[in-house]
């Protein structure tokens, strides 16, 4: 099939031009020369950019803390899921070469018990007191590109496990973070945290930014709560086949010790632009 360009694009413009170089080369010339050839392309391949616009789809799946130690021998770059984790592993090394600097200067003989205390002793404020050793530490963001949009069914199993598979944790920054930690798997959100004001092991979800595959006809998300082996929550999910000839039944809702169920959050259903505590 035979393209049209458009001149009014400037691709179209572009490939218009070509044609008009390439037909005064053959009227020139009565031909199309091979160097003459050459020499247009190239010069017209050079008005194009082959460069990728814009930045990748990605986005920010957690953060790591990059501790970087050196020395005379070479180094060692390790990664903590947080600073007083990288700092408690750092200060443990300083200790097992604190004979290096104990009794030097203001240097105790003996290691502080305090990790930031022995480091900054060790390697000093900076962190590169020694000519020939020293450290850094620094968080830095874990990322990852998103491709391709996830064909998600709930009665696929194949798309129901890559879904699985890509899952997302949130955690948080530490106490004072006012956030809470958080799975995310297509777009729905899970926080299971330790609820102080009820005392209680809490699991709220919210399925207002659930992936609309996920959404039913009747505007609902299927959904199924399970405590260890109890069933404590389900609605709308399938039942699955029975296990024996006798047939097995999915467990309801009703037969669920009334104690055990919290109502909160589900009296408007699974409505997926609500947001619920299940549990």
């Amino acid at each position: 099939m035979l393209i049209t360009p458009n001149p009014c694009t400037p691709e179209g413009k572009a490939i218009v031009n070509l044609a008009d170089q390439m037909d005064a080369l053959q009227r020139r010339a009565g031909e199309w020369p091979g160097a003459d050839t050459a020499t247009i392309v190239e010069q017209w391949l050079r008005s194009f950019s082959f460069e990728p616009s814009g930045d990748l789809p990605q986005r920010v799946t957690g953060r790591v803390w990059m501790l970087r130690q050196w020395d005379r021998h070479g180094e060692d770059v390790t990664l903590w899921s947080d600073e007083a984790s990288a700092r408690a592993a750092l200060a443990h090394e300083v200790r097992k070469s604190w004979d290096n600097v104990g009794g030097v200067e203001e240097v105790p003989f003996r290691p502080p018990t305090d990790d930031r205390e022995a480091v900054d002793l060790y390697y000093g404020p900076d962190g590169c007191a020694h000519e020939d050793e020293g450290y850094s530490l620094h968080v830095a963001d874990i990322s990852r590109i998103d491709g391709e949009r996830l064909s998600i069914s709930l009665a696929d199993p194949e798309g129901s496990a890559r879904a699985n598979s890509a899952a997302l944790f949130h955690p948080i920054e530490g106490p004072d973070d006012e956030g809470l930690p958080c799975i995310e798997i297509a777009g729905v959100l899970v926080f299971a945290y330790l609820d102080a004001e009820r005392q209680a092991v809490r699991i709220d979800v919210h399925l207002d930014t659930a992936d609309e595959q996920l959404v039913r006809a009747d505007g609902t998300i299927p959904i199924r709560i399970e405590v260890e082996d109890d069933t404590v929550c389900s609605i709308g999910a399938t039942a699955p086949a029975p296990a024996h000839a006798c047939g097995a039944c999915e467990p309801d809702l009703a037969d669920v010790p009334e104690q055990s169920v919290t109502t909160e959050g589900l009296s408007t259903g699974v409505d997926h632009t609500q947001e619920h505590t299940i549990i």
